[in-house]
């Protein structure tokens, strides 16, 4: 089999750049591939409203076949092996196939297996995460058998998709408590492998004023090494002490540690932190130029998420038209992405940046505040954006 483009992955980045690459180029009408065995799309940004009870987890499922634009051909197999010196993919069938260019779009690789005792506990008894579509439901169950004690919610040391979630489902659980009486009962925790609250001091000071309204206790630079689900016991790394902290729960929402795919980590396409090498900039492959990466299986030095591809897809669409007509790559991302931080039932503060953790703002007034309005663009806007705008090549 050979493609002009092939296209590994079949989730935001993936279908993004697909959609608008037929657009711009109608000329490649069946000479792109999109390689992605998976049989479903999710929309995960609104699994945290999901887990806090406002949202159903069934909005944010389709059917992978329905997201493939028209023009692209979808080979529902996994990749096995890059030979990017030979201009191939080896799939898992055995089968290779070869392209002119390569787009990476793989995505982030959920590590459940890191921490100890978290497979065989998650979903039941009070642990629950809203990272998985088969485990979200359990976090609006949680919140809602909470009778008081520990409510504990962790974030990794790792990179990891919408690095704020794992704090804005803490907020909608706290108004929850308070809402069902039994906040004045219960010690609301976060406890981050990070070192603080966000890497932007404009929303990093916000969201601290948050956490002191709600009275949230931290623990930063604690990492979740084990689950002992039967006593009730989280245990975690002080990663400046290396001593393990044992904590007690009611509760406890896990996000685990993530990791570029194996199977790009393995390969040649990798830098040394396994993750695909492109230029920050232009998004193209560091060594091999005929090979583009986009979204989080990505090196770029930014939080890893939809926002990011919504911006990082155009530009490397343009690039790689460019290089198609022998043309210089020179169209440049800027590291913009964005974190809608829920901070509780009717408030977000929408956090924008870019590459120098500058605030890189759409609106005229001050994202650092909670707003309603904002609140409302996740909720309802951003879904509608996303299917009908995104994942069609429109914006």
């Amino acid at each position: 089999m050979h493609y002009k483009i092939a296209i590994v992955g079949g989730g935001t980045g993936g279908i993004s750049v697909a959609a608008r690459l037929l657009r711009e180029n109608k000329g490649i009408s069946g000479q792109v591939a999109i390689i992605d065995p998976a049989t479903k799309h999710y929309y995960q940004p609104l699994w945290t409203l999901v887990g806090g009870g406002v949202a159903q987890r069934e909005v944010t499922e389709r059917e992978e076949a329905s997201v493939i634009p028209e023009g692209a051909v979808w080979i529902q197999e996994a990749v096995k092996e890059f030979l990017p010196e030979n201009n191939q993919v080896i799939l898992d069938s055995g089968k290779s196939l070869s392209y002119d260019y390569l787009v990476v779009a793989a995505g982030i690789q959920i590590d459940w297996h890191k921490i100890k005792g978290l497979k065989e506990s998650i979903g039941k008894n009070g642990v629950c995460s809203n990272y998985s579509y088969d485990y979200v439901n359990s976090t609006w169950e949680s919140l809602r058998n909470f009778k008081g004690g520990n409510a504990i919610f962790t974030a990794p040391n790792t990179p990891i998709k919408c690095g704020g979630a794992p704090q804005k489902i803490m907020y909608l659980a706290d108004d929850y408590f308070r809402k069902n009486k039994v906040r004045s009962k219960s010690k609301v925790m976060f406890v981050s492998g990070g070192g603080t609250i966000f890497g932007v001091k404009k929303y990093a000071d916000s969201l601290n004023q948050v956490i002191a309204r709600k009275e949230i206790e931290t623990h930063f630079k604690h990492n979740l090494i084990e689950i002992r689900s039967q006593e009730k016991i989280a245990v975690f790394e002080n990663l400046d002490t290396k001593q393990h902290v044992e904590m007690s729960y009611e509760m406890i929402h896990v996000v685990p540690p993530m990791s570029a795919p194996d199977f790009i980590k393995s390969s040649p396409l990798a830098n040394a932190d396994g993750w695909v090498d492109v230029d920050k900039f232009t998004l193209q492959h560091n060594r091999f130029k005929n090979i583009f990466g986009i979204g989080d299986c990505t090196s770029l030095p930014t939080s890893k998420t939809g926002a990011a591809i919504r911006k990082q897809a155009p530009v490397l669409v343009a690039n790689l038209l460019s290089l198609m007509q022998k043309q210089p790559v020179v169209k440049e991302y800027n590291g913009y992405t964005s974190c809608p931080l829920v901070t509780g039932y009717g408030s977000l503060i929408l956090a924008e940046f870019d590459y120098n953790n500058e605030p890189y703002e759409t609106f005229p007034f001050d994202q650092g505040k909670e707003r309603w309005s904002m609140y409302l663009l996740k909720k309802e806007l951003l879904p509608v954006i996303y299917w009908d705008g995104m994942l069609k090549g429109l914006m």
